[in-house]
């Protein structure tokens, strides 16, 4: 059996890689934002049914204790930010189960980061400085997701019914199915036929998403409420997902809670919710935005390159 023990990257990939992640760290040193580290291994996982967490088996004093590897480091962050640590920000590991290809690995480098004061508008801007540095493009634009599926899938998003949705996947994808859940459909639309159209020359902010999409935002209330939650797209590719972070831990509970049920209706595994981070939530978060942003597909745009096996020195298949 040959053995392919080599990097996917090459080792010049990686020193610019480096480089890039050393701009990264300076960027927060200058704006004062203090760097974290949080665990990657947890006793809670998030419940959101289509964000597959890695169950971990560990065995401590001859018990076995089955623990969590993080999706991201949230939950964790958010307890340091109830604590007091003020804005923060950490580049680290995360893990999700799914798919491996050009776009994806199961273990991939996030950075996230917390502005305490900031809404979503204001972390908007602060991610805006960040892109021209790293990847010096133009100043980004900003749509919301009403105007994005109207202009290219000609529905609103917030008010469209499920046949209404079912109806235009068919006539623009030619996708027919007996799905009963309205964001999957908003979803199959939006990857197909929205998400490819955005940013094609610069960064795009889309944001304003519907309530049902809120996840940990808030919600503004309006005709109609919004959830108060942007996303990042550059040449067609989702950067980054940024909130402002909800501070209700009953709502964030109540959250959980309906994603438990979908999760058990679709025969997803039971997950343990984190009870720690909700505690924290009980205790108080201040008034903060915060987003996670995928670093190796950052790195992927840097260098011009199309695939995450360029800029990672080993992927899922050689790990």
């Amino acid at each position: 059996m040959t053995i392919n023990w080599q990097p996917t990257s090459t080792i010049a990939v990686l020193r610019t890689r480096a480089q890039l992640i050393a701009n990264i760290r300076k960027f927060f040193n200058d704006r004062d934002v203090l760097e974290v580290e949080t665990p990657l291994l947890s006793q809670g996982t998030v419940t959101d049914p289509h964000v597959i967490g890695i169950p971990a088996l560990c065995r401590l004093a001859q018990q076995e204790q089955w623990r969590y590897l993080q999706t991201s480091p949230e939950y964790a962050m958010k307890r340091l930010l109830a604590a007091g640590s003020g804005s923060i920000y950490q580049i680290c590991k995360a893990f999700r189960q799914g798919d491996f290809g050009k776009l994806h690995n199961p273990e991939f480098t996030m950075l996230e980061w917390y502005r305490v004061g900031f809404d979503h508008h204001a972390l908007m801007n602060e991610m805006d400085e960040l892109l021209q540095q790293i990847l010096k493009t133009l100043p980004a634009t900003r749509l919301s997701c009403t105007e994005a599926y109207e202009k290219y899938v000609s529905i609103n998003p917030h008010s469209a019914t499920l046949a209404e949705l079912t109806k235009r996947a068919n006539e623009l994808i030619n996708f027919t199915s007996n799905l009963s859940d309205r964001n999957a459909w908003l979803e199959l639309l939006f990857t197909h036929c929205v998400a490819p159209c955005l940013g094609d020359d610069r960064p795009l902010f889309l944001y304003d998403f519907p309530v049902s999409q809120a996840a940990l935002a808030k919600i503004r209330p309006g005709m109609p409420p919004v959830a108060s939650r942007f996303e990042v797209y550059f040449k067609g590719i989702e950067l980054a997902n940024g909130f402002h972070e909800l501070q209700d831990v009953q709502e964030q509970r109540a959250r959980f809670e309906k994603d438990l049920q979908y999760r058990d209706e679709i025969g997803l595994t039971k997950v343990a919710v984190d009870e720690n981070f909700l505690g924290a939530l009980q205790h108080g978060l201040p008034d903060c935005a915060g987003v996670a942003l995928g670093v190796d597909r950052l790195i992927m745009l840097a260098l011009e390159t199309d695939v995450l096996t360029d800029v990672m020195s080993f992927t899922f298949d050689r790990a």
